[in-house]
């Protein structure tokens, strides 16, 4: 009679209004979840190749049986970490937004929002970590590419196309993609390569926004057309 009881209950729902997992299932989200994560926190700070999965058993807390219940071998691991965080780097770029209406103050709100991104402990362990294995893993290194770099182009894209349609710039033929590709490129190449070959001096915010200012700088000396305003027109953007 009890069981009938409870079977007789209608379902709660969650604030989303989908019905919660079945405990049994909840239960293996959260260690699905706890897998993940410890493979991440191994992965990025030892590598592919010095990574076990006893490691990664240990720093999720969890039985071995566990984690292959879950990934087959330490391979689908490491495709799992490398798109979970591709996914949240993607995120994070796409939030990026302008409070500036000067062509110069969004590439300026642009460039500092991604070298916090690129430059953070994550970034650079991430970037380290899919260089060293895309010979093993092509298709990675591809996702990874689509989810920060050529994301972060796209954007730069958007606003060199409105500045340029202003009649703000002179892309001397390069073409918007290229353009766009020259400012990310100068925005991070220093930056990243100091960072990535001195891993235990971490830039501070100041540095981060010199590097920004420099690249803006450099690069509207470069391509802004001489003697226009500096204030844009309004433009409608996504978002």
């Amino acid at each position: 009679m009890e069981d009938m009881a409870i079977s007789s209950v209608r379902p709660k729902t969650t604030r989303s209004g989908e019905p919660p997992l079945p405990e049994g299932a909840a239960i293996q989200s959260e260690k699905a979840r706890a897998v993940l994560a410890g493979a991440r926190a191994v992965f990025l700070d030892n590598g592919f190749a010095a990574a076990t999965t006893d490691m990664i058993q240990q720093a999720a807390g969890v039985s071995k049986s566990t984690v292959y219940a879950h990934y087959p071998n330490k391979e689908a691991l490491f495709v799992a970490v490398v798109e979970s965080q591709c996914t949240q780097f993607l995120n994070a770029v796409s939030q990026i937004r302008f409070s500036g209406k000067r062509l110069a103050d969004i590439l300026l709100e642009i460039a500092q929002a991604y070298l916090e991104i690129v430059l953070s402990r994550d970034g650079l362990a991430l970037y380290r970590i899919v260089v060293a294995e895309a010979p093993r893993f092509p298709e990675l290194g591809r996702r990874f590419y689509l989810a920060g770099p050529a994301a972060i182009n796209g954007i730069v894209a958007e606003e060199l196309a409105a500045a340029d349609a202003n009649g703000e710039l002179d892309l001397g033929g390069i073409g918007l993609d290229s353009a766009a590709s020259l400012f990310v490129n100068m925005v991070r190449g220093e930056a990243h390569m100091q960072c990535l070959t001195h891993p235990d001096a971490a830039a501070s915010a100041a540095q981060r926004d010199q590097w920004a200012k420099e690249a803006v700088s450099a690069f509207l000396r470069a391509f802004r057309k001489k003697n226009t305003g500096t204030q844009r027109s309004q433009h409608s953007r996504k978002g």
